[in-house]
């Protein structure tokens, strides 16, 4: 039985190994990956000619994600056309190989020597200042005189992000009376009059709060604040809060029906080591949950300002 079973395993392995079939060769550096970056460069440069040079007259460019059964793809006037319009929307373009990737060169048993590259652009669109920083996956065939006849490109759909730069569209309501911006005007007053119990009171247990002075991704919770509040109150003493101008409520369309109240502030302050007056302006937003509580307090301020001499 033992024996069988070994002539079984080693049937299994010749059985696996028989259904590999070598179908051709994949390079590292090949004169094909030279042509299709130097290529990719002539593109981005805007470098019509140079462009021209690299491909075959029945070139064609297609898009490897399209669902468009009809899609006939881009022939080689039209490439062309776009390689010198692009140049003339888009500021700063430039294409690196992505990361740690490089391209490769695959010759075929049957001739056709394809390369497949993985590239990163960099670009601002002059009309819209889109910002384009996205991958790129191509692959490209080559004939028989080494001209390139085929382009298929797998990309980000950034035109949609651009498009929607040349349109006006709303993006919610802008309130300067709301039940939200009251909570605000009375918390603040709250804080001027030091009743600390009902100005902690308008927001959630679980709110955070971060400040223009914390490094990005870092906040504090309700306790941390409470807790930081106490060493200023201990140096300075509260004036007065003045509004600038006033209060907004943002109700948003877009991002799940938030609702966010931006407002501006003097606080008057009197440093109490020395009595000297100071003001510091600051700027708060502070987005409400649907219960009405501030469940994040973003504060634009500098405090190098109390150090004043």
């Amino acid at each position: 039985m033992k024996k069988h079973v070994i002539i079984i395993m080693l049937l299994s392995v010749a059985v696996m190994y028989s259904q590999k079939k070598k179908n051709g060769t994949v390079y590292i550096e090949h004169p094909a990956i030279e042509i299709v970056e130097a290529m990719q460069q002539a593109d981005i440069a805007g470098d019509v000619d140079k462009v021209a040079s690299y491909l075959a007259d029945d070139f064609m460019s297609v898009s490897g994600t399209t669902r468009n059964k009809n899609a006939k793809g881009t022939n080689k006037e039209q490439f062309l056309k776009w390689v010198e319009n692009k140049t003339k929307w888009t500021a700063y373009a430039s294409l690196t190989r992505h990361g740690e990737a490089y391209p490769d060169a695959i010759e075929y048993k049957d001739g056709k020597t394809w390369v497949q590259t993985w590239n990163y652009l960099k670009g601002v669109h002059d009309a819209t200042g889109v910002k384009i920083e996205m991958p790129l996956h191509n692959l490209y065939r080559l004939n028989a005189d080494n001209k390139i006849e085929l382009e298929i490109y797998y990309s980000y759909p950034v035109g949609q992000d651009i498009r929607a730069g040349f349109t006006e569209r709303t993006n919610g309501t802008i309130y300067n009376e709301h039940p939200h911006i009251n909570k605000v005007r009375r918390m603040m007053a709250a804080f001027e009059n030091m009743d600390l119990e009902k100005a902690y009171s308008y927001f959630d247990e679980n709110c955070s709060f971060s400040s223009l002075e914390m490094p990005v991704g870092e906040s504090m919770d309700l306790d941390e604040v409470k807790e930081s509040h106490k060493g200023f109150y201990d140096k300075f003493e509260i004036s007065s809060i003045d509004v600038v101008g006033y209060p907004d409520l943002l109700h948003y369309e877009i991002g799940g029906n938030d609702m966010t109240v931006q407002s501006w502030w003097n606080f008057r302050l009197i440093r109490k080591s020395d009595k000297k007056k100071i003001i510091m302006p600051a700027m708060y937003t502070h987005d409400f949950n649907d219960d009405g509580k501030v469940v994040r307090s973003i504060g634009y301020f500098s405090t190098k300002v109390l150090d004043a001499k």
